[in-house]
């Protein structure tokens, strides 16, 4: 019986948020490398100013955002971020020896799987400053809505800072022109920022641990179903969708040239 009100308690509007949000990131890769890699004249919008300035923004926006909010319902931050930094460090391996072994160009340096782990740790170190100073909860909210504002703004100025011959500063989204290519790319700035207003909201809209719909219609549910397992099980297909673009692709691309 406690197990059926937890599932029925469960914030399911957050796994449709991120499930949806996953989905077009899953459908902007694959019409990429159908448009680049395969060579098609389809989905011209990935060169045209208002995708990458609204559309692509706005997705993002809401599969970080979602994420900030759910470390209010995590009893093991810490864990959660050094696990997912250790998946996003061997993305980086695998990546380097696909692009410089067997000529593959799709290296990652630091995407998004690095800029969550990051943030993770990050929101965990201020959680544990504001147990030990036994801070007032509201006053910690308005300090971690002050630093993601302010990590949004610094990463809305950060291309003066562009051309440094260091490649050091890659996460923080500092390149210059000994920076790689990099097949995905997501700097701390300034999606940290939207990080941490996403769990000041966390922490203010979800402190019970609950859905804000509990009172939602079961059609609802019925419909938004997929993009809930997709948002339950987002990091393994997130894991899993590029290699199997990428070697449909790919595989595609040899057997034209065969033919």
């Amino acid at each position: 019986m406690e197990g059926q009100k937890a599932k029925k308690a469960r914030a399911f509007e957050l796994d449709l948020l991120r499930g949806f949000a996953l989905f077009m990131m899953i459908f902007m890769h694959f019409s990429y490398d159908v448009r680049y890699i395969l060579r098609i004249d389809a989905f011209g919008f990935h060169e045209k100013d208002w995708f990458w300035t609204f559309i692509e923004p706005f997705f993002l926006c809401i599969f970080v955002g979602i994420s900030g909010i759910c470390c209010s319902f995590s009893k093991n931050n810490i864990f959660r971020g050094i696990k997912l930094l250790g998946v996003a460090l061997f993305i980086t391996f695998a990546t380097y020896i696909a692009t410089y072994k067997m000529g593959i160009d799709c290296f990652i340096i630091f995407n998004v799987l690095h800029m969550l782990a990051v943030s993770i740790l990050v929101y965990s170190l201020i959680s544990l400053i504001e147990q030990k100073t036994k801070a007032s909860p509201r006053l910690m909210n308005v300090l971690i809505a002050f630093l993601g504002l302010y990590a949004t703004q610094v990463g809305m100025q950060i291309d003066r800072f562009e051309g440094m011959e260091t490649n050091l500063l890659i996460p923080f989204g500092i390149t210059g022109p000994n920076t790689p290519f990099m097949g995905d790319y997501m700097p701390l700035f300034p999606w940290i920022g939207v990080f941490l207003l996403g769990a000041v909201v966390g922490r203010t809209c979800y402190s019970s641990k609950e859905t804000l719909f509990k009172n939602a219609p079961s059609v609802v549910h019925k419909i938004s179903r997929p993009f809930e397992f997709m948002g339950r099980h987002s990091l393994i297909i997130y894991l899993v969708h590029q290699p199997l673009v990428l070697g449909l692709c790919y595989a595609i691309e040899f057997l034209v040239k065969k033919i």
